[in-house]
């Protein structure tokens, strides 16, 4: 069968596509191989026949690259690092964690709670997790400055069971599991979610496919924190433990090249082959542990499978016509998955009874001893092996496929079953023969007495047991997993870092880009803050005018520039270097979210705290990774999104995809983030530096959040700091720009952004040809203003009878008489969050739909948001409240051609940064 055909995602094709033209000679050359196995022993044969691989490749013998092994264990039993630990002790704790990791989850499904949870994962996974705990996860205590974990989300259980024999927790913790309002301070939350039990989790996972992508950047940045000499992190290790089904996510294998590409030998990936997604098998007619290696293989990581436990170690051995291994190599998943849900003698006849030979193999056994031939993921031996060779592992990555069990233990009706992972409890019949199977000490009166309350189990601090696991814990620096907020001391910029940003652009036109750009490469001069920032941007940075970092921070690349650089002789040329500042994930937004997740919380995870800043197109930030920024919000990143090249119409050449005109409305559903959307750099400054003092300020005392200002590509004269600027209005979200210069009938515009230019020249038509007088507001936050309007409203709810917090906005507004238009870049939706809080008669201007490739002008002119479009607007509701003449909205409509979309005359060609 050639490859390709229906066994390629098995087994790699090297013999099965030939013919054989002298079965003798190639009989003498597999003794002669296995006689050397014998003789010198695995590790031997691996270097000849590495040799002869090198050596028929350099004469061009087509040989094909290995992508699958046999369906065995990578690591050959004579190569298997000896097992340290006491496994009596560590099977006793393990089995009470199991135990209490299903009742928690039980007991939680009792009748008036409901809360669900999930028993079979960690069930599963038990094994992996505990070789982990006893013999490689270090702690924040650890002289190498421990390790960051993390831990699949579904078998969060266990990791309360364990934190419970630890005594980190208590029966009255375990029984809050999922209740974290109604039991406050005993409460647990569903899966790892470090901003609910921000001393315990370190990192969100269960939302599938960005724990691999966050775990990868994890272990760059800690690369990065130590190439920068900003901390010594060379003897940490990064550990992401996941799922089979999981890895089917985009995100779990699309960023894989960057851990091979830098060598990430400090990250290891433990993917829990159990064969089951939430519904079913994963791949019931192939093998997902083959299709993983070959994957991970060509990805240029190291592979270890770990399919057999010790009990088939004599079988293999014994195989020597390869029938075992060849009926391990067919047999699909999904039949796998079926003899663990049935018995022995199911195995025996159905599995072993492929083959006389085989058959043959196992007629000693009883078909109890054939059931408790175990998988690899559950011996502590073959995985402790795994555990080992990958930390040892120098130049990869390496990643482990353990496979195991799903409900491994919990008894034939969750084993491998198809549903067991939507089942939350256990009939009194399952508690007894998952006490029995365990060997808990708890009586069947205990568990008859309330079959939805059965007891937790610990037996003591002083049993030996307990005192093992506590010793390897403090040998290994303290519980995991384990968050810690505090941090080296970071010095914010001095005053002269900001003037850049209050001096505006003179004569020369800037957009709003380049002057976040310039006040950003003023503040990484800054002597003591400098070193904090960490600038991220997904290959657009000649784009956003930021190629002016390349000669000075560089760009990170932990290999230098071994190239000679196309554009050396240039001032901007591309430089990069190990000690590079510049963090350039490529065309790569889910990465470089990845990379802001990881530095935006080392002030947590290493105590060293970085800036990130991000930078990139505003349209492929929130619509395109939102599920990630989420995360960071989860885990309590800090740091600045800039979503430049923003707004509907500003980048109209680039067409539908570009034009952005709802970013502030998804950035609104995460409640970790403040978006601005700011008009002028004076602004900029003010709530950059706003947003630094919230994040690292001695006084601040709500530190986690991301702050997400909205930038524009559409140069114009950046104005310098006004005196007297209201800067609290600033921060908080609006303030007066321009009073109206003339007496008249009286209207009020705010707008946001690069509309605030377009409302400044309404001002001016309005004046010159309708002797109308409108004041002209600045509004930095929509979001923001909202914000502070729900939170006065819900104060007032819950306060009847007392005096009610006047929103911010209507405080500003208190006074300004006539009818409001609001306009933004964006859809109507962004200025019509504020409509409720505004007494005043409220009218939206926007770009809603599809954008399009256009001028400026044009597209202004379309939306109906530009210069005109608001006269009109404001006209139109002064006539109906009498203030103007009835005809003039007309009369402005047909004066300003506004259905004529080349009439339009709003902003201006160039789109440079």
């Amino acid at each position: 069968m050639a490859a390709g055909e229906d066994t390629s995602h098995i087994l790699s094709g090297l013999t099965n596509q030939l013919p054989d033209r002298d079965p003798e000679e190639t009989a003498e050359w597999v003794e002669s191989l296995d006689a050397l196995i014998r003789e010198q022993g695995t590790e031997r044969a691996q270097y000849i026949m590495r040799s002869l691989l090198q050596r028929a490749g350099a004469q061009s013998v087509g040989v094909p690259m290995v992508t699958t092994t046999d369906y065995v264990n990578t690591i050959p039993v004579d190569q298997e690092a000896a097992f340290p630990g006491n496994e009596e002790f560590e099977r006793r704790y393990r089995a009470y964690m199991r135990w209490n990791a299903a009742v928690m989850v039980h007991r939680a499904q009792r009748p008036d709670i409901g809360v669900g949870g999930h028993i079979s994962t960690y069930a599963g996974a038990a094994t992996l997790y505990e070789v982990g705990f006893n013999h490689f996860f270090r702690g924040k205590d650890h002289p190498g400055g421990g390790d960051q974990v993390f831990f699949q989300g579904h078998a969060s259980p266990g990791m309360y069971a364990r934190a419970f024999m630890e005594g980190r927790l208590s029966e009255e913790d375990l029984d809050g599991f999922r209740q974290e309002k109604s039991r406050e301070g005993h409460a647990l939350s569903s899966y790892p979610h470090p901003r609910l039990m921000p001393h315990f989790w370190e990192f969100p996972t269960v939302s599938m496919g960005i724990g691999p992508m966050n775990a990868i950047y994890q272990a760059q940045n800690n690369r990065y924190l130590h190439n920068r000499g900003l901390k010594d992190t060379s003897d940490q290790q990064v550990w992401a433990f996941l799922g089979d089904g999981e890895m089917d996510e985009p995100e779990s294998r699309g960023l894989l090249q960057l851990a091979a590409n830098e060598n990430l030998d400090n990250l290891n990936f433990v993917i829990n082959c159990n064969l089951q997604r939430l519904d079913g098998p994963v791949r019931g007619n192939g093998k997902i542990m083959q299709e993983l290696e070959a994957f991970f293989r060509g990805a240029g990581w190291n592979v270890i499978k770990v399919v057999w436990g010790r009990e088939w170690d004599d079988l293999l051995t014994r195989d020597t016509d390869g029938s075992l291994v060849k009926i391990m190599n067919e047999t699909v998943d999904g039949d796998y998955q079926t003899y663990k849900a049935e018995s022995g003698g199911f195995v025996r006849e159905h599995f072993f009874g492929k083959t006389p030979q085989t058959k043959d193999l196992v007629a000693d056994l009883t078909d109890d001893q054939i059931w408790n031939l175990k998988r690899g993921g559950h011996d502590y031996r073959k995985v402790y092996a795994a555990y080992k060779a990958a930390t040892e592992f120098k130049g990869k990555p390496t990643v482990i496929l353990a496979h195991t069990v799903k409900g491994y233990g919990l008894g034939p009706h969750f084993e491998g079953r198809n549903a067991t992972h939507q089942m939350k409890k256990l009939t009194l019949d399952d508690l007894k023969k998952f006490r029995d199977h365990l060997r808990i000490p708890v009586t069947d009166e205990q568990l008859e007495k309330d079959s939805y309350r059965p007891p937790y189990y610990h037996p003591g601090n002083d049993a030996p047991e307990i005192k093992y696991m506590m010793e390897r814990r403090a040998a290994l620096g303290g519980s995991v997993p384990e968050r810690r907020d505090t941090h080296a001391e970071i010095v914010l910029p001095e005053d002269k870092s900001y003037e850049v940003a209050k001096r505006g652009s003179g004569k020369q036109m800037a957009a709003t880009t380049m002057a976040f750009v310039r006040l950003l490469k003023d503040l990484m001069r800054d002597k003591n803050f400098g070193k904090h920032i960490a600038p991220i941007i997904p290959d657009e940075a000649r784009t956003f005018g930021m190629d002016a970092f390349f000669p000075t921070a560089k760009i990170y690349n932990p290999k230098g520039q071994n190239y000679l650089s196309v554009d050396r002789d240039l001032v901007l040329a591309y430089k990069e270097s190990p000690a590079g500042q510049l963090i350039h994930p490529g065309i790569n937004e889910a990465g470089a979210v990845a990379a802001f997740t990881a530095a935006g919380t080392s002030y947590a995870t290493h105590g060293v705290p970085l800036v990130p800043v991000y930078v990139f197109y505003s349209m492929f930030g929130f619509q395109r990774t939102g599920d990630a920024f989420w995360a960071a919000g989860d885990q309590m990143t800090r740091g600045f999104i800039i979503g430049a090249t923003a707004g509907r119409t500003t980048l109209t050449g680039e067409g539908l995809q570009h034009a952005d005109g709802h970013s502030p409305l998804l950035a609104s559903t995460n409640p970790a983030v403040l978006t601005y959307d700011p008009a002028y750099g004076y602004e900029i400054g003010h709530i950059v530096r706003s947003g630094l003092e919230r994040m690292y300020g001695a006084d601040s005392t709500d530190k986690n959040v991301m702050y997400y200002l909205t930038v524009y590509n559409e140069p114009i004269i950046q104005p310098a700091e006004p005196e007297n600027l209201d800067v609290e209005g600033v921060i908080k979200g609006i303030y007066l720009l321009a009073p109206a210069k003339i007496d008249g009938p009286r209207t009020q515009i705010l707008a946001s952004g690069v509309s605030v230019p377009w409302a400044i020249e309404a001002q001016r038509v309005l004046a010159d040809d309708w002797n109308v007088s409108a004041d002209v507001w600045s509004v930095t936050s929509w979001n923001e203003l909202r914000r502070d309007g729900l939170a006065a409203e819900e104060e007032a709810f819950l306060n009847p009878g007392q005096p009610a917090r006047v929103p911010f906005v209507t405080q500003q507004l208190e006074g300004a008489t006539g009818p409001i238009v609001a306009v933004s870049d964006y859809m109507k939706a962004v200025p019509d969050q504020i409509r409720q809080f505004v007494p005043n008669e409220y009218a939206t201007l926007g770009a809603d739909g599809f954008g399009f490739s256009d001028t400026r002008a044009a597209a202004r002119r379309y939306f109906k948001n530009d210069t005109h479009s608001i006269v009109v607007r404001a006209l139109e509701m002064l006539a109906r409240r009498g203030e103007v003449d009835v005809d003039a909205p007309m009369k402005a409509i047909e004066k300003y051609k506004l259905l004529n979309v080349n009439a339009g005359t709003t902003g201006n060609a160039g789109g440079e940064a």
